[in-house]
């Protein structure tokens, strides 16, 4: 492959707003099909924007008239494409009707699907198309075509195929879209027909349409671009119907970094498109989904961040600056000491060797126990661990914690105190107070009357989500002063119970 090949040029067709909207649940409001338009056009910067299908309803005409509307005005209305269908006038006449340029005409593209769906013979079919064709070339729109099913039709039929294409070589048609409606194909088969198409007509242009059934879209796509397509269609967040299209973060990425092509888009926006249509679809996208994932750029691995510490070791040209992303470290029962230094460096803290063991320690423990912990936890757990843990009269064994709605909370406990074990149940009107009546006639025992309590506290990080650290505050009446200790655990309740066992110790420290 010489050089000036291996930088050519590769266009994307979004579209989101058309095919995307065909996933099972989802339906764009008018002002939000605006907004993933302008998105899409204005930051993300693509080639093409399908926005809608002709004839569907009324507000679908309206929002496909704000759309053009504001193309016209920021100069992207041939940019703006709507699917027609081979009806004559009534496709053309509906996007003419929202200022629009561009139809998209769907064609059959396969002889079964012409013949049983339609009823028509390939001549019949053509001269249906040139009908059609000719009335919106009349009215000023420019026509481009799809091949529907044309990945069966070539299978099954390639002399339909090739019939079709050539009984509209005279029709000025734009664009031959040729898709994988069923998302069926193979990589070797995509560059095989493709490969095939391009010799056959080589004056066309070709644009490939996947689907992503069989897992295959974005390698297809590479495929039909090593035999020589230049355009390629895709959706923001793999929407589309079944198993979606091909997506759009992962094609740009792997066109540029695998095959050396060159696009228009701006990589920086493709993060943020994406949570746009996550929010505006409902349709939430994988925490490992690859370049939009919430996780894809977390190293969970304490040898990876400590490899990355020493060298960039496991960092590859997927980095997070690209797609206005940052690189973190994940906290739990895999972190490392180097998992922790990043997390400490991020949050500008700083912390001695014997410190950072014994958050550490905490950490990896808590990792057991709770799925996430984020750096946003990792201040309730420093405080926690850097209190005075020097001393432990009272250890708790187990404890069991039983809510219900309109029942009285029960716990049961075991502890050990010194050297004994001991264990009790109790009841409340909530699981801390059930456990406080349990410690409280284990304490009574051994002359110990628990403190009055003044405050409960309880915190989570500024942002945080239902799996995050919970911190518990708690204020006692000692004596004639005040007295805060403080429990951190991803169970509420839990927090309070460290809280509480930690004034505990405290005092009983204090009146050894």
């Amino acid at each position: 492959m010489n050089a000036q090949t291996q930088r050519r040029h590769i266009r994307l067709l979004d579209t989101t707003l058309r095919d995307g909207e065909q996933t099972q649940g989802v339906s764009f409001a008018a002002k939000e099909k605006l907004q993933i338009a302008r998105a899409l056009l204005q930051a993300l910067k693509v080639d093409r924007i399908e926005v809608a299908s002709a004839r569907v309803s009324e507000g679908e005409k309206q929002a496909v008239k704000d759309i053009n509307e504001w193309a016209a005005q920021e100069g992207f209305l041939d940019k703006v494409e709507v699917l027609g269908f081979v009806d004559h006038k009534l496709s053309v006449d509906w996007i003419v009707g929202t200022g629009g340029k561009v139809i998209n005409l769907l064609a059959k593209g396969s002889e079964k699907h012409c013949r049983e769906q339609l009823g028509r013979t390939l001549d019949q079919h053509i001269e249906d198309i040139r009908r059609t064709v000719t009335y919106a070339q009349e009215k000023g729109l420019h026509v481009n075509m799809y091949l529907e099913d044309w990945s069966n039709g070539y299978k099954d039929s390639p002399e339909y195929v090739f019939g079709l294409i050539k009984g509209v070589l005279d029709m000025n048609i734009g664009h031959f879209m040729l898709p994988d409606t069923l998302g069926v194909m193979t990589p070797d088969e995509v560059y095989s027909a493709f490969n095939d198409m391009i010799t056959r007509f080589p004056g066309l242009r070709f644009d490939f349409h996947p689907h992503n059934d069989y897992g295959l879209a974005t390698a297809n796509v590479m495929a039909a671009v090593k035999a020589g397509i230049d355009t390629v269609h895709c959706t923001i967040n793999c929407l589309g119907e079944r198993a979606g299209n091909a997506s759009l973060a992962e094609v740009a990425v792997v066109l540029k970094d695998k095959l050396d092509r060159e696009l228009s888009i701006d990589e920086t926006r493709i993060a943020m498109i994406s949570r746009m249509v996550e929010n505006f679809s409902g349709k939430w996208v994988a925490a490992n989904a690859p370049i939009v994932g919430a996780d894809v750029f977390t190293q969970t691995a304490g040898i990876h961040a400590d490899g990355d510490s020493k060298g960039g070791l496991y960092i590859t040209a997927l980095r997070p600056e690209r797609f206005a992303r940052k690189r973190t470290y994940a906290l739990g029962k895999m972190s490392g000491k180097a998992s922790l230094a990043h997390n400490l460096e991020e949050l500008g803290l700083e912390l001695s060797e014997e410190d950072q063991r014994k958050v550490l320690q905490e950490i990896v423990k808590l990792g057991d126990s709770k799925a996430i912990i984020t750096a946003d936890d990792l201040p309730f757990i420093i405080a926690d661990v850097l209190e005075s843990r020097e001393y432990q009269y009272v250890d708790l064994l187990n404890c069991y914690i039983s809510s219900g709605l309109d029942v009285d909370s029960t716990a049961s406990i075991r502890v050990r105190i010194k050297d004994e074990e001991d264990h009790a149940s109790g009841s409340g009107n909530g699981g801390f107070a059930a456990f406080t009546d349990a410690i409280s006639k284990i304490l009574q025992k051994h002359g110990f009357e628990m403190p009055p309590l003044l405050d409960y506290e309880v915190h989570i990080p500024r942002g945080g989500n239902i799996s995050a650290l919970t911190e518990c505050i708690i204020t006692w009446k000692v004596d004639d002063r005040e007295l805060k200790t403080r429990g951190v655990d991803s169970n509420q309740v839990l927090a309070g119970v460290k809280a509480t066992l930690r004034m505990i110790n405290r005092l009983m420290h204090a009146r050894a």
